[in-house]
């Protein structure tokens, strides 16, 4: 009895920590993608036949109007299907006029384009929202400008500046993070900052020049940048933001991880990060797992960042992905014609073929954490 007690309850947590987070968190970035690409073409009266989350046969369906609306079996996707989308209904005789100028396949390119993009934008969109939110709701943990430890002979310990002391001020602005500090000594480089702190109560004014120094970035790699000489106490603290400043600070976080993704895939074709980093829905299924166990208000910007990587790696220009299609549109805008029926086919082979191989790749390095982790 106590094994089906203990089988039913190891069943319940990984129902609530893993499954339902997983569901949860890629259901709502597919929703937005695919709600991107619905409600562009409903603006230009594109006529939407089918809008499904997941794949496979329906678990429910329904239809409103000329629309089907169903949730799949498989959970891993989704599409919105509209008239004249699919390369073989171009050869459709039947349609009645007005569909023939409600059909996707005969909207101007540039709306199509439009239709095509809006699924990742809504993806960035949609970080975009969750980090505004988060940052208005439960506003902002920031590392404190102090001090921890400062280096022997660095330009820092030259201008007197101690263990403890308390960055109020650098080049006439006020400091409020560790960040602000890093931003203004390498902007700084090379000249004097004047610096105000406090210390034991009082404050204490000094000049510190940056000097030019190695240290290694999140790849790894050593890069040179200006230092003074100075490491954090590691202390955090909570600010409070109003809407103005919580949606400042959500385009900042947004474009962040935005330039963060294109760099590490820039990284991955330089081979600087191995391949064997990446993962894939196995991976995002026991990140969202260990980050529900903490807590589930940690799911959202956990959310924001995935959904900024969806959007990103369906622009890229493979055919099957969003990408694909925009630079199939891009070409048919520079030629004045659509490429031929032949090339789509071919190109689309190819672009199945590399999804399935990276999905491989990444159903692979999944399999093999996870083994590593349960062989410990």
């Amino acid at each position: 009895m106590d094994i089906i007690i203990d089988i039913l309850a190891n069943l319940f947590d990984f129902i609530l920590y893993y499954l339902l987070p997983f569901v949860v968190v890629l259901g709502i970035m597919i929703f937005f993608h695919e709600l991107g690409h619905f409600l562009v073409a409903k603006s230009f009266k594109v006529k939407v036949l089918k809008f499904a989350l997941g794949f496979g046969p329906k678990l429910v369906g329904k239809t409103v109007g000329e629309t089907e609306y169903s949730i799949r079996y498989f959970p891993l996707g989704g599409f919105v299907k509209m008239l004249g989308e699919e390369i073989e209904e171009e050869e459709e005789i039947d349609l009645s006029p007005e569909d023939q100028e409600r059909a996707f396949s005969n909207q101007h390119v540039l709306k199509r384009i439009a239709i095509v993009s809006a699924g990742p934008m809504f993806n960035l969109l949609l970080a975009l929202f969750l980090f505004c939110g988060l940052f208005f709701f439960a506003g902002m943990q920031v590392m404190t400008p102090e001090i921890g430890q400062v280096s022997a002979g660095s330009p820092a310990q030259r201008a007197g500046l101690l263990k403890g002391d308390l960055i109020m001020t650098m080049q006439g602005q006020r400091i409020e993070r560790w960040s602000d500090i890093k931003r203004l000594v390498r902007e700084g480089a090379g000249q004097p900052l004047h610096v105000t702190v406090r210390r034991d109560g009082k404050l204490f004014s000094t000049t510190v020049v940056p000097e030019q120094g190695v240290v290694k970035n999140e790849f790894g790699e050593e890069i040179k940048t200006p230092l003074i000489g100075i490491v954090a106490a590691g202390k955090i603290k909570k600010i409070e933001l109003g809407a103005g400043r919580a949606f400042t600070e959500g385009i900042r976080e947004t474009w962040k991880w935005i330039k963060l993704t294109l760099l590490v895939i820039y990284k991955l074709l330089q081979g600087v990060v191995s391949i064997k980093t990446i993962g894939g829905p196995i991976l995002i299924g026991q990140m969202a797992g260990q980050i529900a166990q903490e807590s589930f208000s940690y799911l959202i910007p956990f959310m924001g960042i995935i959904t900024v990587n969806l959007g990103i790696l369906n622009l890229f220009p493979i055919p099957i992905l969003d990408g694909g299609l925009i630079l199939f549109l891009l070409i048919e805008l520079l030629m004045g014609k659509p490429l031929s029926l032949k090339a789509r086919e071919w190109a689309q082979k190819v672009g199945l073929g590399l999804l399935v191989l990276l999905m491989l790749i990444v159903t692979y390095n999944d399999l093999a954490r996870l083994s590593r982790k349960l062989l410990g």
